[in-house]
């Protein structure tokens, strides 16, 4: 079996994550070229992948100047405000693309990045990782056997463990809207998905949201807080969040290995967005906000993003005619519960275990699904640009919901974008 050929343009977090299935199936993947702006990131990937010299850029841009298809298909895991125009200059070149979520955080090019997709007859899958979990695999098993009956509320949390929303949110990449988007687009378009797929092909017919800035604001800092953690904070004691205790571990793992090598993290916090006082930060992203949707069939769905969670996990509910189901995903340990309302017993749904790849196994099942299609063998879980677009649209209806305080109609706010030429 010949392996797929890649080029993964942009090697942080995500594109060692996808670039990790590669190394362990090198049968089904081979990473033959890398465009990071980053020397240190660069040097560390090629070194990894035994990438050749005339395979490596120093950016999307470079890689594509070229005007020649190097590779089958690419990896574009850029920043969120990068997708367009990068992905848009890839699937011209003939490039099949697996992007990773969100699409682009702005509303259009959303309808744009589908329509060329389309029009150019070029793959473009989007990396929502969690329908290639066992967990949400199992729970849509459940779901669609009919053992809950008809489904008539859901209610999903997505809980964000205090550091996490520290990391990513107040100091980190997604701080600030404007160089990167919505919090409710950027971290939860999975959940959206995920949702819609497990229900399938029904649809949200009215929403609204509601969610702010409490907590990481200047005016919350304790009395005599430095700008740093590093500059001899008198509150660092008292403080979950001093970037000393978060960073400065012999560890190496998540978020650690975001700031720097062992010998240069503390320097990093000391000069770098991680050192900052989380109250003292440019950040204006949300740190909690609630989704309130009602279906065609008069179903209703809760989502909450919560950014002070002890634990990082999802945890839900689903309320049908027959049974209640209870669910956790947490890489302390999956659990999904069925309590059936007529006899009373209470049923283990299995799950089988993940595997050591991120999200819960959904980082390497995502690639093998991306290979597959290119191969010509897709699966029904096949997050297309399109399917991907109504994730998205509730974001962006969510969004506009919160800053309005209005609720949407989203056929109303679907046929808004009949005006710029999108395709609905």
């Amino acid at each position: 079996m010949t392996a797929i050929e890649t080029i993964v343009v942009g090697a942080g977090g995500r594109g060692n994550s996808y670039g990790n299935f590669a190394l362990e199936h090198p049968q089904e993947l081979h990473v033959i070229g890398v465009a990071e702006p980053d020397p240190a990131r660069r040097e560390h990937f090629v070194r990894r992948h035994n990438i050749a010299p005339n395979m490596v850029y120093p950016s999307w841009e470079s890689l594509l100047a070229t005007n020649e298809k190097r590779a089958d298909t690419i990896i574009n895991c850029t920043m969120d405000r990068l997708h367009f125009e990068s992905t848009t200059r890839m699937l011209e070149l003939g490039y099949d693309v697996l992007l990773e979520k969100p699409m682009t955080p702005v509303l259009e090019e959303n309808a744009r990045l589908v329509h060329q997709a389309e029009a150019s007859g070029r793959i473009l899958q989007v990396c929502h990782v969690l329908r290639y979990t066992p967990f949400w695999q199992a729970l849509r098993e459940v779901v669609q056997s009919g053992k809950l009956g008809k489904i008539i509320s859901v209610t999903h949390r997505e809980n964000l463990a205090y550091y996490h929303m520290a990391h990513s949110f107040v100091r980190g990449n997604w701080r600030s809207e404007a160089t990167s988007g919505p919090m409710i687009l950027c971290k939860c378009c999975h959940d959206f998905d995920v949702l819609l797929w497990i229900l399938r092909r029904r649809k949200v017919t009215h929403l609204s949201s509601f969610g702010s800035l409490v907590h990481f604001r200047p005016e919350n800092a304790p009395e005599g807080a430095t700008e740093r953690c590093t500059d001899g904070c008198p509150a660092a004691d008292a403080c979950k969040y001093d970037a000393t205790k978060i960073y400065a571990r012999t560890n190496f793992g998540w978020p650690i290995a975001s700031i720097a090598s062992d010998e240069a993290r503390l320097e990093a916090l000391r000069t770098g967005w991680y050192g900052r006082c989380v109250y003292q930060t440019d950040n204006d992203v949300v740190d909690h906000q609630t989704v309130n949707m009602e279906l065609d069939d008069g179903a209703t769905i809760t989502l909450v993003m919560n950014g002070q969670g002890d634990e990082e996990c999802r945890t839900m509910r689903w309320d049908g005619t027959k049974a209640t189901l209870y669910g956790k995903f947490s890489a302390r340990g999956d659990e999904i519960r069925v309590h059936h309302h007529l006899s009373g017993e209470v049923e283990e749904a299995p799950v089988i275990a993940r595997d050591s790849s991120g999200h819960g196994g959904g980082d390497f099942g995502i690639m093998r699904s991306f290979v597959n299609t290119v191969k010509g063998n897709p699966d029904d879980s096949v997050t297309t640009a399109r399917e991907s677009f109504e994730s998205h649209l509730l974001a962006f209806a969510a969004e506009e919901s919160r800053l309005n305080k209005t609720v949407i109609n989203m056929d109303d706010f679907r046929a808004r974008l009949d005006n710029v030429g999108a395709i609905l």
